[in-house]
């Protein structure tokens, strides 16, 4: 194990080097923040193996006089991203940080570095402390019948997080142990109110009872019941249909979209834009995309292995295609990998591609600046209604050259990736210009029949 910490702090401007630090200043509050911990560590004279949850803490104290709280959690970050590379280099044996992270079973090393901040350390790190997964007296049998839907070939991820939820409510109530399972599932659909929540517990008790069945086939699988469905249902939120000024305002927006640390940002939600409502695509596909899977020449963009386990092949429209060339340009200016499998929207920090969740924060703040929606809160126009205005303006369009949609409704199907046209009926929400076109496409159908049959009247 080489020695660390170092006298000439070589280590850490190796590890400086390593790091694509965009900013010219950042190198000097890296290495003031990586130096001021190692002298903590080098008093401490801590060996590999004593690397503790004490030195962190010293060094914490020592620099809350000196830093704001903000700045201090900011750049125990830092500390804790160079402790990660020093375990990976073997200099130590492990990260406290990491350690506590597994202890408490937390969610992000940013809650455990909160945590020690706090004057009482023990009592903070305790309230985050969350419980292990499938911990409960069921969480065997829950993720047995998770591995076995799963070797089956079904993803069964959303039910998974129905399980997660149940488990952990089971784990905090540990007087339900020795109850039936019918008692557990009414404690659980007690805890919230909502109509969301009475549709997941009917779903999970379902699923419950075919992971009783699977186990002991003797056991009556449960009777559904459609009552919370249709609750839900009756609470679903219309869609907004955006119009071509409101996806001419969003483009915009993303064009100018503040992010001095990342230059290509704005390019790169401009483009995803694009993408969303030129080729309809779900948040997830547009995450998912790779380098290989733009193929300009054919002007066409593969969608790979998304819901339903189908891919498909999609043309694009010239003004995606010309958007595509512009990003893909900018992006290897900018020395993004060029690797096919590397993510088609990248992003500097770490190297990575963006996912699905940075996506969505991103344009909805871009759907906020355009006064669509309220500074808090999910009121408004969502992004996924891209997808439905996508299909509500298509079939406008083929209202419009003379098409019949009904005709078309296959196709689009295949486009938007569904199994059948039932998904793709979902998403024609009737709009005041859509019934308009309808209408007049009736009335020219049934006119001459109208009158047809006033001349036959004697």
């Amino acid at each position: 194990m080489n020695p660390w910490p170092d006298t000439d702090g070589r280590i850490i401007e190796r590890y400086l080097g390593r790091l694509r630090l965009r900013s010219p200043t950042s190198p000097i509050y890296y290495r003031q923040t990586l130096r001021s911990f190692q002298e903590v560590v080098a008093r401490r004279q801590c060996s590999p193996s004593e690397m503790s949850r004490d030195v962190l803490e010293a060094w914490l104290r020592e620099r809350a006089a000196q830093w704001p709280e903000t700045t201090l959690l900011h750049r125990a970050r830092i500390v804790d991203r160079f402790l990660d590379f020093l375990v990976q280099e073997g200099m130590i044996v492990s990260n406290p940080v990491a350690n506590l992270r597994a202890e408490y079973h937390a969610k992000s090393d940013k809650t455990i570095l909160r945590a020690l901040l706090a004057s009482d350390a023990d009592q903070a790190l305790e309230s985050i402390r969350r419980f292990p997964p499938f911990g409960s007296v069921l969480g065997n049998l829950m993720r047995d019948h998770i591995a076995l839907m799963q070797a089956r070939g079904y993803r069964y991820q959303t039910q998974a997080r129905w399980f997660w939820r149940f488990d952990r409510f089971l784990q905090a109530h540990p007087e339900l142990a020795r109850e039936p399972v019918s008692v557990m599932l009414q404690h659980w659909a007690a805890a919230r109110r909502t109509a969301n929540h009475a549709a997941e517990c009917e779903r999970l008790a379902r699923a419950l009872s075919k992971a009783q069945h699977h186990l002991d086939p003797d056991t009556k699988p449960r009777r559904p019941d459609p009552r919370p469905a249709q609750q839900v249902a009756r609470q679903w939120r219309r869609p907004h249909i955006y119009s071509p000024e409101d996806v001419r305002r969003l483009l915009d927006i993303a064009r100018t979209y503040p992010s001095p640390r990342a230059p290509l940002r704005p390019l790169s939600l401009y483009t995803m834009l694009v993408l969303a409502y030129c080729a309809g695509l779900r948040l997830g596909e547009v995450a998912r995309l790779n380098l290989a899977d733009v193929d300009l020449v054919a002007g066409t963009i593969t969608i790979r292995e998304t819901k339903f386990f189908k891919s498909r092949i999609l043309p694009l429209a010239d003004s995606a295609l010309s958007a595509l060339r512009e990003y893909l340009e900018a992006r290897r200016q900018e020395k993004a990998p060029q690797s096919p499998d590397s993510g088609l929207f990248w992003h500097d920090q770490g190297n990575a591609r963006y996912t699905s969740h940075a996506i969505a924060g991103c344009l909805v703040d871009i759907l906020r600046w355009a006064g669509m929606k309220p500074a808090k809160g999910k009121a408004g126009p969502r992004i996924h209604d891209l997808r439905h205005s996508f299909v509500v303006n298509r079939i406008l369009e083929w209202y419009r050259s003379g098409i019949n949609p009904q005709d078309k409704l296959p196709f689009l199907a295949t486009y938007l990736g569904h199994r059948d046209i039932h998904s793709t009926l979902v998403y024609i929400t009737v709009t005041q210009e859509l019934l308009q076109e309808a209408s007049e496409r009736f009335r020219t159908f049934g006119a001459p029949c109208l009158l047809a049959s006033e001349e036959v009247q004697p």
